[in-house]
C-alpha cells in the first residue's frame, strides 16, 4: 500500500542555479528532482549546454511562476568569434564557412562597433536554426540535425545593450567580448551570426554566460555542488512570497481579500482597479495567494497558489 505524501513534505520554492558548462537545462532539472525528492521541477528559459550562468528552477508550486519569470529581461556576457560560422552559431557546431584571413585582418574596431549598431534596440531577429522552437510540431534543432532545412520567421526582440568590452586578434579570427541586455526570445548566438554576416566574414559564439534574469543575479545563485552534494538542498529554495516581492509588483490583502481570492472573486473587485502588469497578491501573513494580470474584463487570475 502506497503511503500518501503530505502537502507539507513537498518542497516549494525557487532555486537560482549557476548552471555549469556541459550540462543541459533538462539535466539541471533532473538533478534538482533528485536533490529535492520531487518530480515537480521546471526551469524558466533554456540555456544551451555550452552556456553557463543563471538558470531559475521552480519546485512544487513554484513551477507556476516560471512562465512569468522567463518573460523578464536578461543580461549576458559572451565572446563572438569573427571569421567563421557554424551550423549552430556557436563553437559546438560544425563549420560551414571560413573567411579569408586577409579579409578578417582588414576589419577595423570601428567597423565592428558600427556593425553592432543595427543589432541594438528593437530589431527583427531570425532565431538560430538550432533552437527549441517548434516547426510543425518538431523542435527546429532536431530537424536541422536530421539534415532538413529550417526556415524560421523573424521575431521582434529588444536588445537594450550590446557593448564591446574587448577585441582580440588571432590567426584568421577576431574575438570580441561583449555584454548584452535583451528581452526574452533574443538569441545571443543569432547576434553573433548576424554581426559576422554584416561584416562579410561570418561569426559564432565561443562562450556565453547569463548573468541576470530579471531581479536574479549570479551573486545569489547556488553552485552545482551546492545542489548535487548538499545534505539539505531544500534549504537552497527561496520561498514563493519572497520570489514574488522581488519579481513583481505586490498588493497585500487582508483576511477578507484572501477569502475573495480563494473564492475566485473578480480581480477588479479585489484590487478596485485593473492591474497594469503581472501582479502578486499576498495574504495577511505574507503568503503568496495568486498572480493576476491585465485583461479586457479588468484583470484575470494567472496562477492561484492556495486551495
Amino acid at each position: 500500500m502506497t503511503t500518501p505524501v503530505s502537502v507539507a513534505s513537498v518542497p516549494v520554492g525557487l532555486l537560482a542555479l549557476d548552471k555549469p558548462e556541459g550540462i543541459t537545462s533538462h539535466g539541471c532539472v533532473a538533478a534538482a528532482r533528485r536533490a529535492m525528492g520531487t518530480r515537480k521541477v521546471g526551469h524558466a528559459g533554456t540555456l544551451d549546454p555550452m552556456a553557463t550562468g543563471v538558470l531559475l528552477l521552480g519546485v512544487g508550486r513554484g513551477t507556476r511562476l516560471l512562465g512569468h519569470l522567463a518573460l523578464h529581461d536578461k543580461d549576458y556576457t559572451a565572446t563572438i568569434r569573427l571569421g567563421s560560422s557554424t551550423i549552430t552559431d556557436d563553437r559546438e557546431g560544425d563549420l560551414v564557412s571560413v573567411a579569408d584571413a586577409a579579409v578578417v585582418a582588414g576589419i577595423s574596431e570601428d567597423g565592428i562597433r558600427a556593425g553592432i549598431i543595427p543589432l541594438t534596440g528593437e530589431i527583427e531577429q531570425v532565431p538560430t536554426a538550432v533552437s527549441a522552437i517548434k516547426v510543425d510540431g518538431k523542435r527546429a534543432h532536431a530537424l536541422v540535425r536530421a539534415g532538413e532545412d529550417v526556415d524560421l520567421k523573424a521575431r521582434r526582440v529588444t536588445v537594450e545593450r550590446f557593448d564591446v568590452v574587448d577585441i582580440r586578434r588571432g590567426d584568421g579570427c577576431i574575438d570580441v567580448d561583449v555584454e548584452v541586455t535583451c528581452s526574452t526570445g533574443t538569441y545571443v548566438r543569432a547576434l553573433a551570426r548576424d554581426l559576422g554576416a554584416s561584416l562579410g566574414v561570418g561569426g559564432h559564439l565561443t562562450s556565453l554566460r547569463r548573468t541576470r534574469v530579471g531581479a536574479w543575479t549570479l551573486s545569489e545563485c547556488a553552485s552545482w555542488p551546492d545542489l548535487t552534494e548538499s545534505d539539505d538542498a531544500r534549504g537552497l529554495l527561496v520561498p514563493l512570497a519572497d520570489v514574488a516581492r522581488r519579481s513583481f509588483p505586490v498588493v497585500e490583502v487582508d483576511k477578507v481579500g484572501a477569502l475573495w481570492v480563494r473564492n475566485g472573486r473578480p480581480v477588479r473587485e479585489l484590487l478596485d482597479r485593473s492591474p497594469e502588469d503581472v501582479t502578486a497578491i499576498l495574504g495577511p501573513e505574507g503568503v503568496l495567494l495568486a498572480l493576476v494580470g491585465p485583461s479586457e474584463r479588468g484583470g484575470t487570475y494567472l496562477a492561484v497558489f492556495v486551495p
